[in-house]
């Protein structure tokens, strides 16, 4: 005996859309819904009515019952390897960021030893870089030039630059190598 077909929860909601549809594509996708539900058909039988594949119909049942649990809040969100919540984590790097806003920088060893402090065991590096990733913080390159440098004065100085007697020196040939 086959199993019998999941959303019942959405069919109302797929009916009402299938009524007002004008796509093509979604149409089937809510046929895909509605049939098994309303007719008692099988997937075959199904894919069959529709002219798609049985893979194709169970995907997009799948997919439209994933996404109308997802709207009702159902779902959440997976975090399988999460040492900690992101509400845990926000409250971790509270003090860190309010260091940053205040001029400092956020040095990523010691988030990590204070991470490792905090869950009370040995935590990736790559972990304490993760979670400033999730929190929108990345890696800054430094300015390709001083701030305080005196662009005129280093302009003047390379052609003020006596380069003629840096080359000769290199070479060898301003030495006097007579004996």
């Amino acid at each position: 005996m086959a199993r019998l077909p999941r959303g019942k929860e959405v069919l109302t909601k797929a009916r009402q859309q299938l009524a007002k549809t004008n796509d093509a594509n979604e149409l089937r996708v809510l046929q895909a819904v509605v049939f098994p539900l309303v007719n008692g058909m099988s997937t075959q039988e199904t894919a069959l009515a529709l002219g798609r594949s049985p893979r194709w119909v169970t995907m997009a049942r799948n997919a439209y019952i994933r996404e109308a649990e997802t709207k009702r809040g159902k779902t959440q969100t997976i975090r399988n390897h999460a040492y900690m919540s992101l509400a845990e984590e926000k409250e971790f790097l509270a003090p860190f960021l309010e260091k940053a806003r205040c001029g400092g920088v956020l040095v990523v060893n010691e988030i990590h030893r204070a991470m490792e402090k905090h869950l009370g065991g040995k935590v990736a590096l790559a972990s304490a870089y993760n979670l400033l990733h999730r929190h929108n913080w990345r890696k800054l390159a430094p300015d390709r030039r001083n701030v305080e440098a005196d662009v005129q004065a280093q302009e003047e100085w390379k052609k003020n630059c006596r380069t003629d007697l840096l080359k000769s020196h290199r070479s060898g040939k301003g030495q006097d190598k007579s004996d």
